[in-house]
């Protein structure tokens, strides 16, 4: 079993990524294995609309969105960090997540997230998590997604690394996070090895709120 860790923050190793190296320690701990994603400081370029994804299987624009989605499909579950930028999303991110849940939605019948636990971290100076952390369950919803709670919403404060190690009560909570992830995905490892389905499908119904 295998989460992956995505690092939204512009800093390789500011606070959001040492909330995620928390989880990631217990993950470990727990049996999973891990591995970590960074989006990166370079510029990522938001959705199109092209819808050109629905046809080649992948985002028409190559870069990191679509190398993470080939990882995707080989993992478990996923974990998703990002700071918290005028109460919204990392821009990166934004970019990033828009691409990458359309594309997988549009191009191969969300094989790569179906059924599949996921969970967001925050990390702020202050204020705003509570926006962002809303902000990135509405991808896992849309995508079938079942998401992992902690005793308290996702979050860690700081304005450095340094400062994230004096949230106790937020590591508290990535920790616990990290336990919760492990127990989900090893109570699905279990329904597996005793033959229990996945629920039915059938196919889906798009409309609008145009009405003739």
């Amino acid at each position: 079993m295998k989460v992956l860790l995505v690092n939204g923050s512009p800093h390789h190793e500011g606070c959001t990524n040492r909330a995620l190296l928390e989880v990631e320690k217990t993950l470990r701990e727990n049996g999973i294995e891990t591995e970590n994603f960074w989006v990166g400081a370079k510029p990522v370029g938001g959705c199109m609309g092209c819808f050109r994804c629905g046809e080649i299987g992948k985002c028409v624009l190559q870069d990191g969105v679509n190398e993470f989605r080939e990882k995707a499909y080989q993992a478990d579950g996923f974990i998703f960090g990002s700071p918290v930028q005028y109460a919204g999303l990392s821009g990166n991110l934004k970019g990033f997540m828009d691409r990458l849940f359309f594309s997988e939605f549009q191009g191969n019948q969300n094989r790569a997230f179906y059924l599949k636990p996921a969970a967001a971290v925050v990390s702020a100076r202050r204020a705003g998590t509570t926006t962002v952390y809303s902000q990135l369950l509405k991808y896992f919803t849309v995508q079938e997604m079942p998401v992992v709670s902690t005793r308290y919403w996702n979050m860690v404060h700081g304005m450095t690394a340094e400062e994230v190690e004096q949230d106790g009560e937020g590591l508290f909570n990535m920790r616990v996070l990290g336990r919760n992830m492990a127990y989900f995905l090893k109570c699905q490892e279990a329904a597996r090895s005793v033959g229990i389905p996945l629920p039915e499908q059938e196919v889906p119904v798009f409309t609008n709120f145009v009405r003739e």
